[in-house]
């Protein structure tokens, strides 16, 4: 654990006194039992209710929604699969990125599967918030346009990077093998993977669903497939960084909040500007160089997504070379910090 700040009293006493609920704590009467235990309960209850509520709305998204089209038309469910795989590769290159001890299978397949759950989370609130803030942002008597960019700043980027965060936080934060920064990286990175499984699952069902005939139905969720593999790793990045922060948050607990709010920021921006320029600057872009739409969104994909991209990798790159320089040196003492906790 990391060292606890001490009230003055406890730092000038000799030992001779008892500082129980002076200046100390720890659980010693049937009340104190009690309020420790109910607290744990508590916290744990609050987990596990939200995990329960996550997996609630996936079902009925199953039942109820567009993803029930998967187990109907297995063309579906290889299209979402086919859609994720540059997210997945993405997602693995920064997993052997990682200089530190190998990350548990147990731990990544937990935070894939917590992306994909709670990203019903996310489809939910967009859903309430959406259209009260795109009509403010339209009020202002500018195009519709303006109600958007509102959305995708204020609701869509801090919710979604919000959620995949929280699928990080829940689960791989809190084992004792989450034990380096860069260690967040992977886990958002993860993370964002399953977030973006899952979406891409939504969009091909939602958009090509009402489609008739086979060969309709083949051509319109390849190019939704493209779109959405294009897509993909844009989750990763973002949440990538905000899990970067998450692993710098918990190894500086003493400013945990301002850390991981910084990350969240980042991620926010970066995902919001993507969502704000994507179809404007891929129309300018088509019309310029008179080229299809989705030659042009791939063009804008790539150069977007590497420029963030590169940006993370540099900051894995200085956690990497800073690893080496530690270990290089025998008098320097490794980089493993032990255990530490902001809870809840």
């Amino acid at each position: 654990m990391g060292k606890r700040r001490q009230d003055p009293v406890e730092v000038n006493a000799d030992g001779s006194a008892d500082l129980y609920e002076i200046s100390t704590w720890e659980p010693r009467s049937t009340l104190d039992r009690f309020a420790h235990w109910l607290y744990h309960i508590g916290i744990r209850t609050l987990r596990y209710l939200v995990v329960i509520t996550a997996i609630a709305i996936l079902l009925l998204q199953v039942a109820f929604g567009s993803l029930g089209a998967l187990g109907d038309q297995p063309l579906f469910a290889g299209m979402a699969i086919l859609s994720a795989v540059p997210a997945l590769g993405l997602a693995a290159y920064i997993y052997y990125a990682d200089v530190t001890t190998q990350e548990p299978l147990t731990l990544l397949v937990g935070t894939f599967l917590l992306g994909v759950l709670f990203a019903g989370f996310a489809g939910v609130l967009n859903g309430i918030f959406g259209r009260p803030v795109q009509a403010i942002g339209s009020g202002f008597g500018l195009v519709p346009f303006l109600g958007q960019v509102f959305f995708f700043f204020l609701i869509v980027g801090p919710v979604e990077e919000t959620v995949k965060l929280l699928a990080v936080r829940l689960y791989a934060f809190r084992d004792t093998r989450f034990d380096a920064v860069v260690d967040g990286a992977v886990y958002g990175a993860v993370a964002g993977l399953g977030f973006a499984t899952i979406e891409n699952a939504l969009y091909i069902t939602q958009n090509t669903e009402m489609t008739a005939g086979t060969v309709q139905l083949l051509a319109a969720s390849s190019d939704i497939t493209a779109v959405r593999a294009l897509a993909g790793p844009g989750h990763v990045i973002y949440s990538a960084f905000a899990g970067y922060y998450l692993g710098l948050a918990k190894f500086n607990p003493d400013d945990a909040g301002p850390i991981v709010l910084k990350g969240l920021l980042i991620a926010s921006l970066i995902h919001a500007v993507y969502n704000t320029l994507a179809s404007p600057v891929t129309a300018i872009a088509a019309t310029i160089y008179n080229v299809d739409f989705l030659v042009a969104f791939f063009g804008f994909v790539i150069v977007y997504d590497s420029i963030f991209g590169l940006l993370l990798l540099k900051k894995i790159h200085a956690y990497r070379q800073a690893y080496s320089r530690a270990h290089e040196d025998p008098d320097e003492t490794t980089i493993h910090p032990e255990q530490t906790e902001f809870d809840p």
